[in-house]
């Protein structure tokens, strides 16, 4: 049986697309067993997020349960103890502020060995502040986990996308699982590089289907996200997993105005996820930083770039003070 699997090697804020994808492909009736890590360096995990929707923190048996119910289940890999010598490992990494290569292809996987995956995704996001900053890395990396997945019988695909600017536009648990409801639910105001970036990737999963031809995947994803079957399927997969929530808010905001009038020019990935751990996340649910100007867009003078959301004053000033320290997180380059 074909089990299907992807794995984002990371360092990209805002880059949710697993609880997109999975109800796309599990719609289409493949079956994507989703174990999903918690933050390990960064402002929200896929399980942080997704546990403001939904519980996650489910045992082997439980996940069995709903799989078998619903093709798919999006968890905690830390509650089933799939890998116990990576989730350690994982608790170090995680003090250190470390994540090596050789540690993040064994880590990857050894967990998708233990959901008995068949295929995998593997999605390298390469940008000058991502975690992987040049094609030459990304193609060590590429190679690493071609050679594992050949000596351990593993179908692998490799997709090496743009990893120059978050993706979506909340950064931190609740603020991301916002965005994916507006993609889910076909909302005209979804981020559409988020919505574009889940579909690649749901089409490349698809084409692992004999019955999907090369090059059709995407446009089969598309189609089951705009019929409603994919949040459909996002419901039940939520309540088999404890019932569906919705993400909480933060009680105090902050907006970031724009200097002057001109072009978004440069987004440092790396000091904006070091906002939004400051703002308080992943710890605070609620806290985070939404992003409200993509790459190449034209602002006005006074016109918010970025909003921080915080659960205490304390927090929200503690964010604050990062950009008196560095104030180009976000450049703007004057002209008309």
């Amino acid at each position: 049986d074909t089990v299907v699997d992807k794995h984002c090697v990371g360092g990209l804020p805002g880059n949710r697309t697993t609880p997109i994808i999975v109800p796309i492909v599990t719609a289409f009736g493949l079956t994507m067993p989703k174990t999903s890590s918690r933050a390990i360096t960064s402002p929200a995990g896929t399980a942080d997020t997704m546990e403001t929707l939904a519980p996650v923190d489910l045992d082997l048996k439980a996940m069995k349960r709903v799989v078998e119910q619903e093709q798919g289940c999006i968890v905690w890999g830390g509650s089933v103890s799939l890998s116990p010598a990576d989730d350690i490992l994982i608790g170090v990494e995680r003090a250190m502020d470390l994540d090596s290569e050789g540690q993040l292809v064994a880590s990857m996987l050894s967990k998708k060995i233990s959901v008995s995956s068949t295929h995998v995704l593997i999605d390298i996001p390469v940008g000058p502040t991502a975690k992987v900053r040049s094609f030459e890395m990304a193609h060590t990396l590429e190679h690493l986990f071609q050679v594992v997945a050949q000596k351990i019988g593993l179908n692998l695909s490799i997709i090496l996308s743009d990893g120059s600017q978050p993706v979506g536009r909340g950064i931190g648990p609740a603020l991301e699982a916002w965005d994916i409801l507006a993609v889910l639910q076909n909302k005209s105001e979804a981020p559409q590089d988020l919505r574009e970036r889940a579909l690649i990737l749901a089409g490349n999963i698809l084409e692992f289907s004999p019955k999907v031809a090369v090059g059709e995947g995407r446009k089969i994803a598309e189609d089951i996200l705009e019929s409603g079957k994919a949040f459909e399927k996002f419901q039940k997969i939520c309540e088999a997993q404890g019932g569906l929530r919705e993400p909480p808010v933060a009680k105090y905001t902050h907006s970031i105005l724009s200097p002057q009038r001109g072009c978004v020019a440069n987004i440092n990935n790396r000091q904006l996820a070091r906002l939004a751990k400051l703002a308080g996340a992943p710890h605070d649910k609620a806290a985070g930083v939404e992003l409200h100007v993509p790459l190449r867009t034209l602002v006005d003078k006074g016109e918010p770039l970025v909003t921080i959301h915080a659960e205490s004053k304390g927090e929200l000033s503690y964010a604050l003070s990062l950009l008196d320290q560095i104030p180009e997180i976000i450049q703007v380059e004057a002209g008309e």
